[in-house]
């Protein structure tokens, strides 16, 4: 009986490598285990439990944070941000990357599509990168690890769903991610600037006649446009949040409908913008929220058959300290990130292993911020990288895979260097939020 649990697991696992559709295994497998082992008076539960996760208040930031993001990379913002940064950074070795990682970041906190800035960067970027010398792996490491900044700076999709897989305010988790966010963009740049002195040939700096092309435009017109916008949208979206004017879902609605204000200004809106908008919004929600059904059901019978009661069972037998068991969990969603991605680890692993963490005290908002940064590394490690496909999907023919496997190499140490940083230091993400607290709230 003690086993039906890990075999549970074990066969839902391994169906999902086997290429079945993640909600159905989830859910299908569930109800299969539940009606031999337990009845069907098992299942009285299960609408009620799956109609409570539903009706969850801050899930409807899901599609909401997900408009925002569909719509922003439609509206061009970043072909400025790009042509900008690459301007005032252009001039030092290195800088086309750092302005990458720039944009990356500007585009994390004001849409966190990693899929639509990955390709918008590789379009508009990567070619240019090309043809001023730097050498593929660098280009292609850089794009790629930038477009996944938006899983870890808020708004982040990923920290709204931990926080409702996790049952903390998703507020406390934006408010923790800043300082973590921003390290690990510091890690980046210094990554770049170390590499480009010791091996200048890998990005040289933008020739003069570059920079007297960008010169010809309106500079100021152009800068305003590009810092402007975007940074509007992010402090009406997150400065709403951390002063306590608005939840988490709220904002995310300011984001949807500023993002359209955006796209009208930038003169890209019209019907057929808006109609694959929202066509795409339905689908990415429609994959969430019915991978979230699936996920409520596994929940449901996993914890029936005593799944958490025997893994507190298993690591109390094994003596293993908080810290070891945290370490695991760290390694576990690690290596589940080179074959699912991150929308099943958060339901499948994430939901049995958080009683335990409560039952040990562990901050579950530390946690949850370290779970956000590993679960950022399964956008770029191989086979099943989307940050990695997305890349190669837009490349030129003179990009390899294995250029873009060895470009992504550096970047994902860097977040395990950071991850390593957080669980040593936990003050890095509780710091902000302590300071935010003690802080007399706006009237």
């Amino acid at each position: 009986m003690e086993a039906l649990p890990l075999l549970l697991f074990l066969a839902v696992f391994l169906l999902i490598l086997w290429g079945f559709p993640v909600a159905f295994t989830l859910g299908g497998v569930a109800v299969l285990f539940g009606l031999v082992v337990k009845g069907p008076e098992l299942f009285f539960l299960m609408p009620l439990r799956i109609n409570g996760t539903m009706q969850n208040f801050i899930l409807i930031a899901v599609p909401l944070f997900v408009y925002m993001g569909v719509m922003l990379e439609r509206s061009g913002i970043a072909e400025r941000l790009l042509g900008s940064m690459a301007y005032l950074f252009g001039r030092i070795k290195g800088g086309l990357a750092i302005s990458v990682v720039a944009v990356g970041t500007l585009l994390a906190a004001s849409t966190g599509i990693v899929g639509a800035t990955v390709v918008t960067m590789g379009l508009l970027s990567l070619p240019t990168m090309l043809k001023r010398g730097y050498a593929p792996t660098l280009a292609t490491g850089t794009i790629a690890s930038s477009g996944t900044l938006g899983q870890i700076i808020p708004p982040s999709i990923v920290l709204v769903l931990l926080g409702s897989v996790l049952n903390v305010p998703v507020g406390d988790l934006f408010i923790a991610a800043v300082v973590p966010g921003l390290s690990l963009v510091l890690l980046y740049v210094l990554y770049i600037v170390a590499i480009t002195n010791f091996q200048p040939e890998k990005a040289p700096a933008l020739s003069q006649e570059a920079l007297e092309e960008f010169r010809q435009k309106d500079v100021a017109k152009e800068l305003v446009l590009a810092f402007v916008l975007p940074m509007t949208l992010i402090i009406a979206v997150l400065g709403s949040i951390f002063a306590g004017i608005a939840s988490p879902t709220e904002a995310a609605g300011i984001g949807a409908f500023g993002a359209t204000i955006l796209t009208i200004g930038q003169r890209k809106f019209n019907l057929k913008i808006l109609k694959e908008v929202m066509t795409e919004t339905t689908h990415i929600t429609c994959m969430v929220f019915i991978i979230l059904v699936g996920a409520t059901a596994f929940g449901l019978v996993f914890r029936d058959l005593g799944g958490d009661t025997y893994l507190i069972e298993t690591i109390e037998g094994a003596n293993l300290s908080p810290q070891g068991f945290l370490i695991l969990v760290m390694v576990v969603i690690f290596v589940a990130g080179f074959f699912i991605d991150f929308i099943e680890i958060t339901f499948i692993i994430v939901p049995i292993v958080a009683p335990v963490f409560q039952k040990m005290g562990i901050d579950l908002v530390w946690l949850g911020i370290l779970i956000a940064i590993n679960l950022q590394t399964s956008f770029l490690t191989p086979p099943f990288g989307f940050a990695l496909f997305y890349l190669k999907g837009v490349a030129p023919k003179e990009v390899t895979t294995g250029h873009i496997y060895q470009g992504i190499l550096p970047f994902v140490l860097i977040q395990i260097l950071m991850l390593s940083l957080l669980i040593a230091f936990p003050e890095l993400v509780q710091w902000l939020p302590e300071m935010m607290r003690d802080t007399p709230s706006i009237p």
